[in-house]
């Protein structure tokens, strides 16, 4: 009987020490790779993109990346890209209405990455270019507009905020979601008293 848990305990011991180091290099050494849920890998090798793997779950290398699979973590890159939505809120984007008066424009939107190639490699911060695009886009579209219109047509400036920012920032990777603009203020101390 002592024999049996002397083997038990041992057994438990070297595979709870050499299961967990055997798997750790194996992922080491490029056999497998876990995805987890909204999430990309994308492998680069010599400045090349190999794969991109967006799929959760557990994946053999070999298959998809062939004898690359090997090297690739020693001398290549591998990129973990967040796929989940995010959202990003402006505050007071300056602009002016038809009659001359200071407003204040508070603008929401979300956003995720739609092409994990394009994000890494067409734009060196794709997140803060979408953000100067938003703004830009807000000031341009929407100065110059009734104020009447402006404190009550949120949807129409908000489409066309989302229209005029929508190509650019797909061709960086990003898929634009809801554009929602909040707030509609006077920026003059004078004319909010």
């Amino acid at each position: 009987m002592i024999n049996f848990f002397v083997a038990f305990a041992v057994t438990f011991a070297l595979c709870s020490i050499l299961v967990p180091i055997g798997f750790g290099i194996a992922r080491l050494l490029g056999v497998y790779a876990i995805v987890p849920e909204r999430r990309c890998f994308v492998y680069v090798l010599f400045g090349k993109v190999i794969a991109t793997i967006d799929e959760p779950g557990l994946h053999f290398l070999l298959p998809k990346l062939g004898w690359q699979a090997f090297i690739v973590n020693w001398l290549g890159t591998r990129h973990e890209l967040d796929m989940r939505l995010d959202q990003e809120y402006l505050r007071s984007q300056p602009v002016n209405s038809e009659e001359g008066a200071p407003m204040g424009i508070g603008i929401w939107y979300e956003m995720f990455i739609s092409d994990p190639v394009a994000y890494l490699f067409k734009n060196v911060d794709p997140r803060g270019s979408l953000a100067a695009n938003v703004s830009n886009s807000t000031v341009r579209c929407l100065s110059n507009l009734p104020l009447a219109r402006m404190l009550m047509d949120r949807h129409g400036m908000s489409r066309t905020v989302r229209d005029e920012v929508t190509p650019k920032s797909n061709e960086w990777g990003y898929k634009l979601g809801s554009i929602y603009i909040r707030k509609v203020h006077f920026r003059d101390p004078e004319m909010i008293r």
